[in-house]
């Protein structure tokens, strides 16, 4: 057979592949467990990490609370044994008609105190967000009430108001010479103008860092669509802030449960019982009537209405489900 007759070569048979390792070759499914050389990987901090923090705040908040509620069904004037009373002491709490005038008077405070406060702390930080030299200026001379101390604050505002000297002889005015805080229909308004003195500063500051956060193409934008200063502020900057009201109202509400130094120093919770809010009202009886299971019982009372008001607010705001709401994130 001559080579131009030589059969054409035939094709090679195909040799059987390989077998592949499990899931070679193949794009992993959406629903797959991670492998445990990924999980290897990992950079985020091990939840051992939160141990010492954990351990501080059970021994300094967990224990002593734990200390507060049992203390609450016991009778016991501080030196002696404790005595068992069941709950006698919750019945007292409830019936004693000075501390549920004290829970009137916390209840409006925290009312009335927040709808000074609101307002007055969002209209400031948001004007204060502006980098105008104006603005920086008063910024900085409207946060000193920061500096001060609650003691030396009550100090100078008990001499201020005094009818006797003070602003009523600076100014010479018949409209000062009232006695502030020795009237009782006039202490109790008297101590939410110089609280809301004391902390409407806080505040305004988490406005402006809030407002200073929002991204200035969102300003662009509305100028451009033809909204003013008024339009901006109710479409722009409200919903923007969102989450910095709803941190400050909290801490606006629950704070409000907290007012002992100031009244303490001002008016001792006087004239008569009409500025005896709850937490001077548990101290009195703690430390001057000796009855530390009553005491006990307005301090659990506290504590749940604080906690209450704090989910309340972030269940209904739905901050618990916080998402960035600066641009692009």
């Amino acid at each position: 057979m001559t080579a131009a007759q030589s059969p054409a070569p035939q094709p090679a048979a195909s040799q059987p592949a390989a077998p592949s390792a499990p899931g070679e070759g193949r794009a992993p499914s959406p629903g797959a467990p991670r492998s445990r050389a990924r999980k290897s990987l990992r950079t985020a901090p091990s939840n051992w990490m939160l141990a010492p923090a954990l351990a501080f705040f059970g021994v300094f908040a967990l224990l002593p609370l734990a200390g507060v509620v049992v203390l609450s069904f016991f009778a016991w004037d501080g030196l002696g044994t404790p005595s068992f009373a069941g709950l006698d002491a919750w019945v007292a709490v409830f019936q004693n008609p000075v501390t549920l005038n004290a829970m009137k008077l916390t209840f409006l405070m925290t009312a009335l105190s927040f709808v000074v406060q609101f307002p007055l702390s969002l209209l400031l930080g948001t004007f204060m967000a502006g980098h105008q030299r104006y603005r920086e200026a008063f910024s900085v001379l409207y946060f000193l009430p920061l500096l001060f101390s609650a003691a030396a604050t009550g100090i100078a505002f008990k001499a201020l108001l005094d009818p006797n000297f003070g602003l009523s002889r600076a100014f010479n005015a018949d409209f000062l010479k009232q006695d502030w805080l020795g009237s009782p229909n006039l202490a109790f308004y008297t101590l939410i103008m110089v609280i809301s003195w004391s902390f409407v500063p806080f505040h305004s500051l988490l406005y402006q860092a809030g407002v200073r956060q929002i991204p200035k193409s969102m300003y662009e934008a509305a100028t451009l669509d033809g909204a003013g200063r008024t339009r901006q502020f109710f479409n722009v900057t409200l919903p923007q802030l969102k989450y910095t009201i709803v941190t400050s109202s909290t801490l606006m509400l629950v704070g409000s449960l907290t007012y002992f130094d100031l009244i303490f120093i001002l008016t001792g919770g006087g004239p008569g019982n009409a500025t005896r809010v709850l937490p001077l009202d548990m101290y009195l009886t703690g430390f001057r009537s000796y009855q530390m299971g009553p005491a006990s019982v307005i301090a659990v009372i506290l504590i749940v209405v604080g906690l209450l008001l704090s989910l309340g607010l972030n269940k209904v705001s739905g901050a618990d489900k916080m998402e960035s709401q600066m641009e692009g994130a």
